[in-house]
């Protein structure tokens, strides 16, 4: 497609209301997406976003058959103290109450939590999938959450530890992304493709991503896989046409 303006995408972040209502029209096409074998999922939300904005996506998830689970924190307002803290206490509830490992699904800033959650706690984490989410860039999330503690003595709410957050993960990664994404620039959401790691393209707003029906539709995909046999998602037939390489 041709290359749009940082101007026309952010005027395109306008489609979302339109994307929640094509998730409505096309629940007989999602009805059709793969069912999922009834392990655990949490679901992060974007930032300056709830539990409410991943209401769709969760019940979606829910009706595939996942115990999913919202991120219960209220509004996400960034790398606060104690956020993560709290996510990681979640994350191994979950996976101790299912006796399961715990699938990922990030939205945007939720995406990068995902990406250190798998980092701090693999064992707990099945698969990581993010929707939009910036990993790469200049500066980098990490540097631009410390250079933010170094300014305002508020602590950031990841560890130091943790390290960069754009690496390779130790879990099967998918990351979904627009090239038309008015909010992050598409390129930053690329991850270097690997064995287990790959990037699929939807053509959304940011703000629709998380309800944009054929976003569901590759999250299902990929939630549906066993958890030993991950395998690169399928562009083959309407795919091809429908989730552009």
């Amino acid at each position: 497609m041709q290359r749009l303006t940082a101007p026309m995408r952010l005027a395109l972040e306008a489609r979302a209301p339109w994307e929640l209502g094509a998730n409505i029209a096309a629940q007989p096409l999602l009805a059709t997406a793969p069912k999922g074998d009834g392990h655990p999922v949490l679901v992060l939300p974007l930032m300056f976003g709830s539990d409410l904005n991943t209401l769709p996506l969760r019940g979606f998830l829910s009706g595939r058959g996942y115990a999913v689970s919202a991120w219960g924190q209220g509004v996400n307002l960034g790398p606060r103290a104690g956020v993560f803290d709290a996510c990681r206490r979640r994350l191994a509830e979950l996976a101790e109450g299912y006796g399961r490992a715990v699938s990922l699904v990030g939205w945007s800033l939720g995406g990068l939590y995902a990406r250190a959650l798998a980092l701090a706690a693999p064992g707990e984490v099945r698969q990581v999938l993010t929707l939009g989410t910036p990993v790469d860039g200049e500066p980098r999330p990490a540097d631009l959450w410390r250079g933010y503690e170094r300014l305002t003595g508020h602590p950031m709410g990841l560890p130091a530890e943790l390290g960069d957050l754009h690496g390779a993960l130790p879990v099967p990664t998918s990351s979904l992304y627009s090239r038309s994404d008015g909010i992050v620039p598409w390129e930053h959401s690329i991850i270097p493709s690997g064995p287990e790691a790959e990037n699929i393209q939807v053509e959304s707003s940011h703000l629709g991503l998380g309800v944009h029906p054929l976003t569901l539709y590759a999250i299902a995909d990929r939630l549906a896989q066993p958890a030993d046999a991950w395998q690169p998602f399928s562009r083959e037939g309407l795919r091809a046409w429908l989730y552009p390489e």
